[in-house]
């Protein structure tokens, strides 16, 4: 039988590997807009949404131990991992710290690094745009948005794009 603090490492242990395999999903997501590969940028974009999934399911599971631990303990079900640390043995307390701080360390990497390819991509969408307006104008009719600024209609755009192939 295992005890609550070994199957709190474990849980923690899956989120970390799920952290990695998300930062390693950017990281060639970002790789693949560098190299300007469409199909593996929107492939990867699947496998990210994937990737995000598992990692929430596994989260959660290791919140429900941690709460779990948390209201056998007294304390309540909201408790932090960190807050609970003292409450563990005292063998454990230094890989649990360990793991804690790798599991954040991971999420800031995997929240950069995320950040980061989301302004590449709408740099791209934004670049690639100007350049269906130079290639099309007729496309991209000019109107004034109700505060008063030019605005360019796209609703034309798909069915223009369908059109041409």
């Amino acid at each position: 039988m295992s005890t609550p603090w070994a199957d709190i490492a474990e849980s923690l242990r899956v989120e970390l590997a799920d952290y990695g395999g998300l930062l390693h999903l950017f990281e060639a997501q970002q790789r693949g807009l560098f190299a300007r590969n469409a199909d593996l940028v929107l492939e990867l974009s699947g496998e990210i949404e994937r990737q995000a999934e598992l990692l929430g399911v596994n989260r959660g599971q290791r919140e429900r131990l941690v709460a779990e631990f948390a209201l056998a303990a007294g304390l309540p079900a909201n408790s932090t991992l960190r807050s609970l640390l003292p409450r563990f043995d005292a063998v454990a307390r230094p890989l649990l710290e360990a793991l804690i701080d790798e599991v954040n360390c991971l999420l800031h990497r995997v929240r950069r690094t995320s950040r980061h390819n989301h302004t590449l991509l709408a740099s791209v969408v934004q670049t690639h745009r100007e350049t269906l307006q130079q290639l099309r104008p007729q496309a991209f009719p000019r109107t004034y948005a109700p505060s008063g600024r030019v605005a360019v209609n796209s609703a034309e755009l798909t069915s223009t794009m369908r059109a041409t192939g």
